[in-house]
């Protein structure tokens, strides 16, 4: 194995690996390559709020007749479907809902239609399955995924193996990804660092990292208003349900990267 500080130049290296076996400067140049690669830095932040959409954002520009339709849409369990106090759906208050308000007011000009595949009580491997029919075949032009309160109940490597898959999907369609770490449950201290949401958020954060995606950190925002002072119980229509003020949060962040 060779250590990469032993070699101060390229042309070095190169003819290490030629005098080696004589191999030809091509294979040696394969070689090279990849051990290039392999200490290649990975990606240590995500995708850049100011630019990630900037397309977008021209689109939402433009005036009729060279405007377009723009498509946002919520993937995920019941808090994206707007589930309050269940059986209570207020769709209007919720978090889609109220981003589609603040955009209207900034981009008036702009045709937004938000669509809205979330499914309550359901999990990213549920959501994964049926990705291809219900969410690729929209053709959005930003993606929201919204899993993990319930991933809980499948665990993080299932969680993660799903949301991969829906990230690469979205990705290999050309559809810009945003990633939402989890709304509070009540039930969860988050004073706690283990907590299981946190972990949860972790992972969602690493992923947002590894694609660079966009993120919007429902849990900080919940995280931050709580060690201000404030009571979780003033945001939650029920133990795990925001309400109005909570999806507001969630919106105040998610508006940040139009």
């Amino acid at each position: 194995m060779f250590v990469m500080e032993k070699y101060s130049s390229l042309p070095v290296y190169m003819t290490m690996l030629t005098n080696m076996k004589k191999i030809s400067p091509l294979v040696a140049a394969f070689a090279l390559f990849g051990f290039l690669t392999a200490f290649l830095p990975l990606p240590s932040h995500i995708a850049d709020q100011s630019s990630y959409l900037t397309d977008i954002k021209s689109e939402l520009m433009k005036e009729w007749p060279k405007n377009r339709s723009v498509t946002l849409l919520f993937h995920g369990h019941s808090v994206p479907a707007g589930y309050f106090k269940t059986p209570v759906v207020n769709t209007l208050g919720a978090y889609p809902h109220q981003l589609l308000a603040k955009l209207k007011t900034r981009y008036p000009y702009a045709v937004i239609n938000v669509l809205i595949t979330a499914i309550g009580g359901e999990n990213s491997e549920q959501g994964a399955a049926r990705f291809q029919k219900d969410v690729l075949i929209h053709k959005p032009d930003v993606l929201f995924i919204d899993y993990a309160l319930n991933d809980r109940r499948i665990g993080l490597e299932k969680a993660r193996q799903s949301w991969q898959a829906m990230i690469e999907q979205a990705q290999q369609a050309g559809i810009k990804v945003i990633l939402l770490t989890p709304t509070p449950d009540l039930k969860v201290d988050m004073r706690d660092p283990e907590n299981e949401l946190r972990r949860h958020a972790n992972q969602i954060r690493q992923l947002a990292v590894r694609y660079q995606t966009g993120l919007v950190d429902s849990y900080r925002a919940f995280d931050a208003v709580r060690q201000q002072g404030d009571t979780l119980s003033h945001y939650m229509a029920q133990g795990n349900h925001p309400n109005e003020a909570g999806h507001a949060l969630v919106a105040d962040e998610l508006v940040k990267w139009f």
